[in-house]
């Protein structure tokens, strides 16, 4: 078996690559979040069917990297997240010309209110933290082993506190409360399996960065304060 270390110099080729996955697929979730789809009878976001990949990304990165480096990575998702809703916002309220006719159309893809802005915001910090928190933890539980456990464990904590606190701070209130619950339910279940069915390719995407990197990250001195946005190994286990 190869002799993995804790040291990240030199050792983190491809993290700018997920980073930039993670963001990406983070501005497409939340330009497109209005369309929904019925599954099992049920009115979701289409982003049930893709928004799980952050949530792989976000174990990916947990696991060969460890805890900081996903932190830091949400963090830098959250700051385009939120540069991008402003901005959005922005155009909605600039006047178009005279002559262009597709003003509606753009207004009402971004003109998102403020309540469903800051619900996917927080649903998004709070849902990925606890799920590489969780990741981080049981992986020092299992001692590396099991990564299927901790995957979807993780995703099963992650993506519930995600898509709980989506709904009720979006959208409670407004939609009536069976409608809501079984909204929730039915989210949480389709991210939870998308999440499942990608095990195997969780799995190859794992053992090839921690072959590649020669990184295999276990989080026994860090620091889990989830509002640090730059990870501090000073500390670093030999």
């Amino acid at each position: 078996m190869p002799s993995f270390s804790n040291s990240l110099v030199g050792g983190a080729r491809y993290l700018g690559l997920f980073t930039a996955l993670n963001i990406a697929f983070q501005l497409i979730s939340d330009v497109s979040a209005g369309k929904i789809i019925s599954v099992l009878g049920v009115g979701v976001s289409v982003t049930v069917l893709y928004f799980p990949v952050t949530y792989i990304i976000s174990d990916v990165l947990t696991e060969v990297y460890g805890y900081g480096r996903a932190r830091t990575v949400l963090w830098y998702t959250m700051f385009a997240s939120i540069t991008a809703g402003v901005v959005y916002q922005l155009i909605v309220v600039i006047p178009p010309a005279p002559f262009f006719q597709d003003n509606d159309a753009y207004a009402k893809v971004f003109g998102t209110v403020p309540r469903i802005l800051l619900g996917g915001w927080l649903a998004v910090f709070l849902g990925d933290i606890s799920n590489n928190y969780v990741l981080a933890r049981m992986k020092l539980w299992t001692n590396g082993k099991y990564l299927w456990t901790r995957t979807i464990g993780s995703t099963i904590v992650g993506q519930g506190i995600n898509t709980v606190v989506f709904y009720v701070v979006a959208l409670g209130g407004v939609l009536p409360t069976d409608v809501l619950v079984s909204a929730v339910m039915v989210g949480w279940l389709v991210k939870t399996c998308v999440e499942a069915l990608m095990t195997p390719f969780t799995y190859a995407v794992v053992r090839f960065l921690k072959k590649a990197e020669g990184v295999d990250y276990f989080d026994r001195d860090t620091d889990f304060n989830p509002f640090l946005i730059f990870e501090n190994r000073s500390r670093r286990q030999k």
